[in-house]
Order: structure tokens, then sequence, then C-alpha cells
């Protein structure tokens, strides 16, 4: 009997482990840390044995086949240990994709993918589609595929699941966009991470779609070094010979072989620009399983968008508070701020990832009033901002960093939470810190 192990016991491991039963093999979870009480009653209710705290060494190192969890990266020592010895090991996607026939909606991105994640699965449901979602957001692909027997599923895919996907195969894949974001995992080298976005084209032949961003510096570049295999569906603000949708006359346009299908910009559930974007790519997608215009347009009107990503959380003596703490690297922020009319008080910082600044000086300069340095070690956003904004506070938590924005602002200003960096110093997780900063505004 194949006996398959699993690294990491959250969402991810603990749906693949209810897979591998399933399928037939011997399986055991390892978990360095603790595991949630609800993994363990799953993994205890279908009989996995599991441990936690500790990699035991002898139980792992005769896997015959190894599904990391995204999080642990390569560098890890017995993830080392492994390869070394030459075990197979994949993710919990490339896992789950070897035991259904669905259809494959694959979403990556530096930026905009959990947005477009949603709006694509919103679309697809509305429209009747018996479809998941999975990946980064959702539940485990792996325990769906073991559960439900769904058509399609449209799956969230950060690079480091990307990392460990070998067989498996997006029948539309989508490229939001590329910009330098988790260099440490990648020898902080930019090529790495940019590759990395790039496998979500692997195994794609000419029937399977690519949409993508067209005006993107570092994707077009790619486009001209590869020979891409899929048909080609790009985006763009504005037309050229090539593009599938574009925006004309304050109208958002879509214009495939089968569909030609145009909607005020107005209209549109998600504002701005790069929700623009977003929008396109969604549409696109829908568009190539054939969901119908009108069901297209209504979900594009009545969209919730995304808890996290440049929500208004409340307006306090005419200071608007906005929560975008999902932006972990500069480029989302410099989407929140490109988005915001108003002057901005910011609120920075976190682990950094080796950032840099450089991308949002302009609009720092134009827009930002203050800054709130909220993390542990700050002294890489002062070496960077401290000649550049009069007015810096460090504080070292979440209460403080919105009583201080609050004093700082004046009426008329937005204060925005839109940190450019990871949580896991002052935080459990970006969720942690969005919901933290929620309830300080609304206690103001």
């Amino acid at each position: 009997m194949k006996r398959i192990v699993i690294l990491g016991g959250g969402e991810s491991g603990s749906g693949a482990a209810v897979l591998a039963k399933k399928q037939g093999f011997e399986v055991f979870v390892s978990d360095l840390s603790e595991i949630k009480t609800e993994y363990k009653s799953l993994l205890d209710k279908h009989e996995i044995s599991w441990e936690e705290k500790q990699h035991t060494e002898e139980l792992i190192l005769n896997a015959d086949e190894v599904v990391k969890s995204p999080g642990i990266p390569d560098k890890a020592p017995m993830i080392k240990k492994l390869l070394a010895q030459g075990t197979s090991i994949i993710s919990e996607i490339e896992f789950a994709g070897r035991y259904t026939e669905a259809k494959m909606i694959c979403i990556t991105g530096s930026n905009g993918k959990t947005t477009t994640t949603m709006l694509v699965y919103h679309i697809l449901k509305n429209a009747g589609l018996n479809v998941g979602l999975a990946g980064n957001v959702g539940q485990s692909l792996a325990l769906q595929v073991a559960r439900e027997s769904f058509d399609y599923y449209v799956v969230e895919l950060s690079s480091f699941q990307l990392d460990g996907m070998k067989e498996f195969k997006a029948d539309i894949a989508i490229l939001l966009n590329i910009t330098p974001d988790h260099l440490d995992r990648y020898e902080y080298k930019f090529q790495n991470y940019v590759d990395s976005k790039f496998r979500i084209l692997q195994n794609q032949t000419e029937k399977d779609a690519f949409i993508f961003w067209e005006n993107d510096p570092i994707i077009k570049a790619e486009l001209a070094k590869r020979k891409i295999q899929s048909t080609l569906y790009p985006f763009a603000i504005e037309r050229t010979e090539k593009t599938k949708a574009f925006i004309e006359k304050d109208e958002l346009i879509l214009t495939t072989l089968k569909t030609l299908f145009t909607m005020p910009t107005s209209e549109l559930a998600l504002q701005g620009m790069h929700n623009a974007y977003n929008s396109m790519a969604a549409g696109l997608a829908a568009t190539i399983v054939n969901v119908k215009k009108e069901s297209i347009r209504q979900s594009l009107q009545d969209f919730q968008g995304v808890e996290h990503r440049l929500e208004y959380v409340a307006t306090v003596k005419n200071i608007r508070f906005i929560n975008d703490s999902k932006a972990t690297n500069v480029n989302s922020c410099w989407y929140a701020l490109q988005s915001i009319k108003t002057p901005v008080v910011l609120i920075l910082g976190g682990t950094d990832k080796g950032n840099d600044y450089s991308e949002i000086e302009e609009l720092v300069k134009e827009k930002v009033s203050g800054i709130i340095f909220l993390g542990l070690d700050n002294s890489a956003l002062h070496n960077f901002f401290d000649e550049k904004v009069k007015n810096i506070i460090d504080v070292k938590s979440m209460e403080d960093a919105v009583d201080k924005a609050y004093e700082m602002a004046k009426e008329g200003d937005s204060v925005l939470l839109s940190p450019c960096c990871a949580s896991f110093d002052l935080f459990k997780s970006y969720e942690d810190r969005g919901k933290q900063f929620k309830n300080c505004v609304r206690n103001l």
C-alpha cells in the first residue's frame, strides 16, 4: 500500500489526508505547530493518524510521496532531507487534481486574485453551474474532490501552491499581474518568482484559455520569451487588435468568438481601475464557459466585495476608515492609494518581505499627510520614508494605530490600513489584523 505523508495539518493538509484515505492509501499527517481542533476532529473521524508540534523522521522519510502545505518553504530541514533522498513532494492542489475530471478555472497574480476568484465563482454559481470554490479561498480542493462532484472549480493559486504542481492543468488560467512579492522565498531573485507565476500555464494546450493583462510589462516580456500553447485572451484598458476585453467610452466590452458583451462601467459593483481589470478577467472566463450575457451582467452588478480588501468600515467626524489589511505587498498599497481621492493617513508595517517602497513613493508624496508605522521592527520603513513624510508615528498595537491616525487626520481625510507587509509580527493573520482594525474604528 502506497504511503502518503502530509506535512501541515491545516485546511489544505487535512483535506489532502481525507482524499488520500478515500483513495485507499496509508496516510500520516505531521505538523510542527499545533493542529486546530476542527482539523483534528476531521482526521480522527476518518481514522487518520497525526502528530503535532514535531516531525518524527522515521514516520516521514519512509513516504512514497509527500503532500506539503504551501506555507512550508523548500529550505525547511525536513523538506531538504526528503528532496535529498528523491521523495516526490507535491501540493494539495496537484494531489486533488488527479482524482477529478472537473474543469479548472485557476487565478493567480500578485494582486486582485481573491477578488477575481470570488467574482468568477459568483458569476458561475449565479448562472446555475455546478461549481466549487477552492485554493487560497473556500474549502480545500482535496476535501471537495473527496466529498463533492462539481463540474467546475474556481481555484485561487498562490506562487507557493504553483511551485508544487507538476501534472495539474488549468483549463482556464488567469494571470492578473506580476509585481515583486515573497522574494524571501525565491532567493531574492524576481525571475524565480515570475517563473513560479507562469507555472499556471504548464500542461495547457491550444484547447485551453490563457487570460492575462496585456499591459503588464513583466507578462509582456515573458510572453516574448516563451512559446505559449494556449488560446490567448488579453485584457487592457485600451483596445489593440488582439485585446479581448477593454474599456471604450465608459463601457466595459468583452469580445470573443462567441460573444460581444457591453456594459457601462458605472454599473459595475466593483469601482476603480484595478477592479475594472478584475471584472474584465472574470467576464472573459464566464464567456469561455458559455455563461449567458444577461447572467454575467447581473453578477457584475450585484457582487459584494472581499473582506479586508479596500473595505469601507465607517465614517467618524467626516473621516473615512478603509480596511485594506489584505494588502501584504507594496503593489497592493499602490492600488489602494491610487483609488482614494482624498488626503490619506496611512497605516503601514509588519513583517517586511524585502520590500521596495519606491513604487508608492510618488503617491505617498502626492496624497499622504501622515504615516503610522505598526510593527515590531520599522527600521526599513524609517529608512525609506523619514525624509519624505513629516508626520510619522510608531505604534505597537492596532488600538494605538487607530487612535493616532484619528488624531492625525483632518475632516474629509481617509485613514487607510494598507500595510505592505505580512502580519505575523503582531497578528495571527491579515484577517486578524483587519478585524482588529474594524473593531478599533467602531470603538472610536
